[in-house]
């Protein structure tokens, strides 16, 4: 006679939900597909904002070479154009309102502030199905 094999539990406390590694919400709801290209743009800004500062520093402070800048300036400003339309995208889609969408669009221009807005989006469930929070 063999033992029963036991079930794993799938509750995750980490925050990203068993089926496919999706990472979900306070509640387990996982987020839509433009909610996670939400959340890898706004890191993707927030990287290319620290390159671009560091690029300055090398430019300005230390006055050593101008490749950061020249690098880390085109990368940021494509990645924050496409934050942008992201997230116009994903407030329109999403329903975020047009609060939320300004202080999202907001965090944009502080450096590296994106990073915590996507965290608050997620943990507050706006980046989940819309009707998941009703």
């Amino acid at each position: 006679m063999t033992a029963p094999t036991p079930v794993p539990d799938t509750t995750d406390t980490a925050g990203a939900s068993g089926a496919g590694g999706a990472a979900a919400g306070p509640a387990g709801r996982p987020m839509t597909p433009l909610g996670r290209l939400f959340a890898v743009v706004a890191l993707v800004e927030a990287f290319t904002w620290a390159g671009l500062l560091v690029g300055m520093f090398l430019k300005y402070v230390t006055e050593t070479t101008e490749a950061g800048v020249w690098l880390f300036g085109r990368l940021h400003g494509a990645a924050f154009v496409l934050y942008v339309v992201v997230t116009l995208v994903a407030a329109a889609r999403l329903r975020w309102g047009w609060l939320r969408a300004l202080v999202a669009l907001a965090c944009s221009v502080p450096p590296l502030l994106t990073i915590p807005a996507e965290r608050v989006l997620r943990r507050t469930g706006y980046l989940s199905d819309p009707r998941a929070r009703a």
